[in-house]
This record gives structure tokens, sequence and C-alpha cells, in this order.
């Protein structure tokens, strides 16, 4: 009997071990899959799959037919593969009002509006050098404010769409903060060039879902942007802003798209190893040349389409844990999908053992790769981390760049994906990336852009690393203390 009671554990740790690293469905992860999948669902048929509008909800179809025939089962809601929730949009009506002087300004045209919230005020302009708005009395005025780079780091992705952002953060926020009815920026050659490519996304107003910061927005002093020549004729003496600003409140469905590969374990089937990817992308924007569609190939149909290559794997060999895979909806629109589904899971939420996210993993050299969730504070469970880490050693052998995984990075990439939502539920979760390139945001991210040999080979990674914890004993741990900067 005492070598039984030894031999028994031993052989089931080696079983477990075996199976934690035998990844059986390897040989179903196919470039050429990846390849047809990726050209269909970043062609310009979807129209950049914008969240909110009949594109989204079209790719979200045929994601859904695709799951199908990957051999995924239904998990969303009703016994089908979709969990729709709403998103409450938020924009300027076109009844709102801005004159200056005897200048009736035209929104979009005349004057831009970054920021989203109703406002009505009639307060004298008050034009400040940024020298002097630290010390001058702003209290009840109208700023104005001549717009320059000078001492913002535009070293960022976007920088064009980002300068207006730069430029409240770094002077208006704490002229409002002080009193300012408003600030107003006239614009230099940057905000010139970025006019109608910044008016298309302002003119959508601001996003969420119910209960979020966003559906219900309370008054706030105003941010405008106005031409350069507005010069000409501003300086007058005496002039005031007038405003009167209008939220319109409307209701646009969206949807994630859920299906699962059952463990093959009586007890740890109940639990599961979750596949994220997001399906949205920007939809259509002018932008410099012919193509107005943003096709997302990178962003992130290349994560799309490798979650239908890890389902191929796991149909063919089912992991002890379920696997369960969500294409989020409404990413752009700031994470609503993974917030939504974090919060009204479609499986018991403690069941959840891991996220393993991935987005833009098809763009830079075929030898690199990123993993953020490793360097604290972003790192939320040690243990999934060294699954990972020992899942790139034994596949695709990556070189790993984590300069991206620091707080201190400029972009706070951690931040802009949607395992954002599972880890600040206390969720395991790791973040799979080629990081940023060129193309991103443009419509240039296209499918004949793609390496799509490398979105394989990091389909393979996540594979491998899901496969140690669908089969592995013991669920991965968070760790104690666990608490983003942010």
């Amino acid at each position: 009997m005492r070598d039984h009671i030894y031999i028994a554990p031993l052989f089931c740790l080696l079983i477990t071990c075996a199976l934690a690293h035998a990844q059986p469905g390897l040989s179903s992860i196919r470039e050429q899959d990846v390849r047809k999948d990726l050209f269909n669902m970043a062609d310009d048929h979807f129209r950049g799959r914008e969240a909110g509008t009949l594109d989204e909800l079209k790719v979200s179809m045929w994601l859904a037919d695709q799951a199908k025939a990957a051999g995924l089962k239904p998990a969303g809601d009703d016994g089908t593969y979709f969990q729709f929730f709403s998103m409450a949009r938020n924009r300027i009506s076109p009844a709102s009002r801005i004159t200056i002087g005897d200048h009736a300004l035209s929104i979009g045209q005349d004057v831009l509006l970054p920021v989203t919230a109703p406002a009505s005020l009639d307060a004298p302009l008050l034009f400040l050098r940024k020298e002097d708005t630290a010390r001058a009395d702003v209290s009840g005025k109208a700023v104005v404010l001549a717009a320059s780079p000078q001492g913002l780091d535009l070293n960022v992705s976007l920088s064009i769409r980002r300068y207006p952002a730069l430029m409240a953060r770094r002077y208006a926020t704490s002229l409002i903060s002080r009193g300012a009815a408003a600030v107003i920026f006239i614009a230099d050659s940057l905000a010139e060039g970025g006019w109608a490519l910044n008016n298309s996304y302002f003119s959508r107003g601001s996003y969420d879902i119910p209960g979020g910061p966003n559906e219900h927005i309370p008054p706030r002093s105003p941010i405008l942007w106005l031409h350069h020549d507005a010069l000409d004729w501003i300086r007058q003496p005496g002039l005031s802003l007038h405003a009167s600003l209008y939220v319109q409140q409307f209701e646009y469905p969206s949807v994630n798209v859920i299906g699962m590969i059952p463990g093959t374990d009586p007890s740890l089937s109940k639990e599961y190893v979750l596949f994220s990817g997001h399906q949205d992308h920007d939809g259509i924007h002018p932008f410099p040349g012919t193509d107005s569609i943003y096709n997302g190939a990178d962003d992130n149909a290349s994560v799309s389409v490798a979650l239908l290559a890890i389902a191929r794997a796991f149909n063919k060999a089912p992991g002890r844990r379920s696997a369960l895979f969500v294409w989020h909806g409404a990413e752009e629109r700031g994470l609503l999908g993974s917030r939504w589904y974090a919060a009204h899971p479609t499986v018991p939420a403690s069941a959840i053992t891991a996220v393993l996210n991935g987005d833009m993993i098809g763009r830079n050299t075929g030898d690199s790769a990123a993993l953020l969730g490793v360097v604290p504070p972003h790192r939320n469970s040690t243990d999934l981390v060294k699954m990972a880490l020992s899942a790139n050693q034994q596949g695709p052998r990556f070189l790993l760049d984590t300069t991206y995984d620091k707080a201190s990075h400029i972009e706070g990439w951690y931040f802009r994906s949607d395992h954002l939502p599972y880890a600040r539920a206390g969720i395991p979760a790791l973040f799979f990336t080629s990081l940023l390139h060129p193309d991103y945001h443009t419509p240039r991210d296209e499918a004949s852009r793609i390496d799509t040999k490398k979105v394989a080979r990091i389909a393979e990674w996540m594979y491998r690393t899901g496969w140690t914890v669908a089969n592995t004993d013991a669920r991965p741990a968070v760790d104690p203390g666990f608490r983003l900067e942010r």
C-alpha cells in the first residue's frame, strides 16, 4: 500500500505535466488559414467595422459563422454566440450656437469642440501669453491662447489627433480649475493640418456603457479651437464669447461574440481560460489620399483571426479546463465590450482562471513581440507570467520588448486594450502584442501589410500559454497587493 500511496500522486503529476506540454492542437494553427481569414475580415466590405454601426454587426455575424465552423459552441446570451449591450452616445447638438462679437461660428467648419459637454455662458475674452497663464486672474473669462507644440512631448502615436488633448492638459485644465469660463485655442499649422480629421472624431462625441462615467455628461467650461485666420478679427477690443451648447444622447447597439470549447475534466471543465480580442475598428474618416476606410487589419483583425486559429486547435484536442473565446465590441470607444463582459460575464466570473488578450500582433520585425502585464505594477499574476514566458521559450522564442509595459512609458499601452477590465476585476490577465507602427489608426492598416506568419506564431504562443493554463491542476494566482498606478 505504501508504494501505491506515493506512486499514484507521482503518476498523476507526470500526466499533468505531459498534458501541459504536449499541445496536440498546434498543427491546426496554420498560416494559410490566418491569411484567408484576415483578408476577409479586413476587406472594404466591412467598411472599417465602426462600433455602433451596421458594419460592426455585419462583421459580428461573420465572426459567429467562423466560430461555428471552427467548432466553438455558442456561449453568449440565450443560446447564441452574441451578447448585445447598449452604448450611450453623447454629441453636441446642431442646435447649439456659438458667437464671438458679431461672428456666428459654425461648429466643425469655424470652430472645433474637442469636449462633449453642455454649457451656457457669456464671457469677455482675455488674451494671454502662455507664460502668463499661471498668474493671471482668469475667473469668468474666456481665455484665448495661441496654440503651439512648444513644451509638449509629441513623440507619441497619433500625435495630430492627440494634439488638442495635450494642449488641454498642459493649459486648459489649470485655467478652468481657476475659474475660466472657457478656453479658446487659436490653431497653428499642426492643428490646421489635422482639422478635418479631428472634426470627424469630435463630431461623433463620446460613448459609454450604462452606468459609466460618460453616460451622462454634466455641464463644464468648454474648450474651443478657432482657425488661425481668426486672429484677423478676434483681437478687436471688447469682444465676448456667447455659447449655448446642448448635448444630444442616443443609444446604439454593440455586441460581444462569444464561443466555447468545453473542457474534458469533470471538475476543471467548469473553469475557463479566456482568449480575448476586439473586432471593431475606426470606420471611415477623412485622410490624405484616396482611401478613407480604416480597415484595421492589424488593429485588430490580426487577433480576431488568431483566436479562430486557436479555437481550431482546442477543437482538435480540448484541454481539461474549458476554452472561452470573446471577440469584444466597441473597444475603440473605450474598452466598452470588455468592460461590459467583465461586469456581466456569461460564465461565473469566479470560474475565469486567466485572460489572454491580444491586440495588434502582425507588424514590425518577425522575431520580436511584447507581453504586457509582466513588469510591476502591471503584473497581476506571477504564475501566469511564468506560463507565458515558458510557452514562448517552448515555441516561437520571440525577443520580448518590455519597455511598453513600464508605468513610465508615454503611450500608457497597458491601459489601452481589453485585458484591463479583467485585471481590474482581479482576474490574472496578460496582453500579447507586436506594438505600434506608422500605419496605426490610418487607412494604411491593410491586410497586405500584415506578416501573417508572425500572426500565426503569436497565435501559437497564446495557444501554448492557454493550453498550460487549461491543463495545470492549480489555477494561476493573483499576486498579493496588486494595484495599478491609475
